[in-house]
């Protein structure tokens, strides 16, 4: 197949429901988007009912097409949800508005991978904060955690700032979830009028470790706010129950051997916040059964979910309105601290700054359960022009977010004269609006003033292929093998418009045979050479090939009706059907093509 569908999904397929933005305020809805998976009832109701709560514009409803399932692998985190997220703040030019993701209950809340301290496993939410940077361009390792700019630390609370984009290249993330979706509601009413009244409650278990100076820090810091009389810290091995009022709570989970029940008996009052020094407390929202119990066992038998820790899931149950938690191991090092998030709160930080401030690692295992907005004590909020820049003129982009990418081109593109760098931003900027014609005239323009830069011209050629100007893209293909001759792009794209644009297989041959060599685990550069030799009429070693480029892009749509109509020609038609049918499940609007109409009817004799 074309690398153009892969090269220009982000500005192409665009899969999201957006429209333009409209005029900020400060720290608002305005500066939240939902994320909404539409294949998840919960999810739909969930974020429906806090985009009404709230008034978020249409524009910061975003809606994807995501698993339900809890656990997913990378690629498909990739494909279903970072990838249509970035599409999305592109297409509405969001990327400096918005402030805050709120994810939905219905969205998975694991990436699967390796464990350890440098593994790959980690939270979607936590993945997720890195988007602004995904967006930027600036290189991520998958490997380990990434330290989180915004993290207090071991500063003092009065350098701590409210968040925006001006010091911070990342989104807060946070989560409307809970065990039942009428539970997650009951937490999104809770945030809307947050009490100020409560006590803090830090339920230490009577043994040396960091958790209990952490604990015994909150309520240091707590006093010298002035806040010592609603502070209960719990010294002893006994533990902390049945408070009436509480607008905070910290705790061992069930590592404390007080703590192996469901509920802790505390009256949570609208706007309590809350975190264990756990592992695995946020590992499902699914309810366990009424019988189990958290534990510290080893025994597997005892186990839910994976472990036998206790579930962040109950406090939300018994009426938290914020709470974090952790959805593999953590380690200390990633724990949320309570000497940082219940003074920041009752500073007048909001839910998601105060969470935020307090946890030292991004791409890591961290969720944070609620409304971003809520603030019990909030502080007079930043103005539009403390949170943002008007947009730059010379690339279209927003101001801060523009600034930004040009220093990321800038910095890999040190050869190339300014003007091509920021024409090369606008051609971007131009077609996350889906502005073709402008973008080509961009792009034109960088061509000019950088005749050796490959990339502009591989970009050119690939939106003139998408513009259906076929003569003019492979001409630019040919110039680029010119400079390059094993360039993989141009040596695909050339075979894949030669033979199928242009009808001519035979010529397009040996240049799919070259990418193919250069590229052999690239399932999208087998499919063409699959292709060409299909055209060619040999569906036996086409055949083969496809097999394997299934094997390696098992969701991408194209291949998998390659393979359908190459394995009708082979006359193996139950194959055939079953390659249509997953590629009608992946891409349902193939089934207005000719060629799948025409399959059908051949399938029915």
């Amino acid at each position: 197949m074309s690398i153009l569908r892969v090269l220009l999904a982000a500005f192409t397929a665009i899969i999201l429901c957006v429209f333009a933005p409209s005029a900020a305020r400060a720290q608002s809805a305005e500066n939240v988007a939902v994320v909404v998976n539409d294949r998840s009832e919960d999810s739909r109701r969930i974020g429906e009912h806090y985009a009404r709560t709230r008034g978020l514009p249409p524009s910061n409803v975003l809606r994807i097409q995501a698993p339900t399932e809890e656990s997913i692998q990378r690629a498909e985190y990739i494909a279903d949800i970072e990838r249509p997220l970035l599409q999305a703040i592109r297409r509405a030019g969001l990327q400096d508005r918005l402030l805050y993701l709120v994810l939905t209950k219905g969205i998975p809340i694991r990436i699967l991978g390796t464990p350890g301290t440098a593994g790959t496993t980690s939270s979607v939410d936590s993945e997720l904060t890195l988007l602004y940077r995904r967006l930027v361009g600036t290189p991520i390792p998958v490997e380990g955690r990434i330290e989180n700019p915004y993290y207090l630390g071991t500063r003092t609370l009065d350098v701590a700032k409210p968040f925006s984009h001006r010091e911070h290249d990342i989104y807060l993330v946070t989560r409307l979830d809970a065990f039942t979706a009428d539970q997650a509601i009951a937490l999104i009413d809770r945030a809307q009028m947050p009490s100020r009244e409560g006590r803090i409650v830090l339920d230490q278990r009577g043994t040396p470790g960091s958790g209990e100076q952490w604990m015994a820090q909150a309520a240091s810091r707590l006093s010298e706010l002035g806040h010592g009389s609603r502070v209960l810290l719990e010294q002893t091995a006994e533990p902390a129950r049945n408070e009436k009022a509480v607008l905070g709570y910290y705790s061992w989970g069930a590592s404390d051997p007080q703590n192996h029940v469901r509920g802790i008996g505390m009256g949570f009052v609208p706007g309590a916040i809350a975190a264990n020094l756990a592992s695995f407390d946020a590992r499902t929202f699914r309810q366990p059964p009424d019988t189990w119990r958290p534990t510290a066992s080893a025994d597997k038998a005892t186990w839910f979910e994976g472990s036998a820790d206790a579930l962040i899931g109950d406090l939300i149950r018994d009426g938290v309105t914020g709470v974090s938690g952790q959805v593999g191991e953590a380690y200390t090092f990633g724990a949320v601290r309570p000497e940082i998030l219940f003074p920041a709160y009752m500073a007048g930080f909001n839910l998601a700054e105060a969470f935020y401030l307090s946890t030292p690692a991004l791409s890591w295992q961290t969720v944070v359960i609620g409304d971003p907005l809520c603030a019990p004590f909030g502080r007079k909020p930043l103005s539009v022009g403390e949170l943002e820049e008007p947009a730059d003129e010379s690339t279209g982009y927003p101001g801060l977010f523009a600034r930004r990418r040009l220093a990321v081109l800038l910095a890999s593109n040190r050869d190339v004269p300014e003007a091509a760098v920021r024409s090369l931003t606008r051609s971007q900027a131009l077609l996350d609006r889906d502005d073709r014609a402008g973008a080509r005239t961009a792009l034109q323009e960088v061509v000019k003033l950088a005749p050796q830069a490959i990339g502009p011209l591989i970009t050119l050629a690939q939106l003139e292929e998408n513009l259906g100007e076929f003569d003019s893209a492979m001409a630019r293909y040919r110039l680029v093998l010119d400079v390059q001759p094993n360039h993989v792009i141009a040596l695909n794209n050339l075979a894949y418009a030669l033979a199928v644009r242009r009808n001519s297989p035979a010529e397009a041959l040996p240049y799919a045979r070259r990418a193919a060599a250069a590229a052999p685990l690239n399932g999208g550069i087998l499919d063409t050479l699959a292709w060409v030799l299909h055209l060619l009429g040999d569906n036996e070693l086409s055949g083969k090939l496809l097999v394997e480029a299934i094997r390696l892009e098992p969701r991408e749509p194209e291949i998998r009706l390659h393979a359908a109509l190459v394995f009708m020609a082979l006359n193996n038609a139950a194959r055939a059907e079953r390659e249509l049918a997953e590629a009608l499940r992946l891409d349902p609007g193939l089934a207005k093509r000719d060629d799948v109409q025409r399959l059908r009817v051949q399938l029915r004799r």
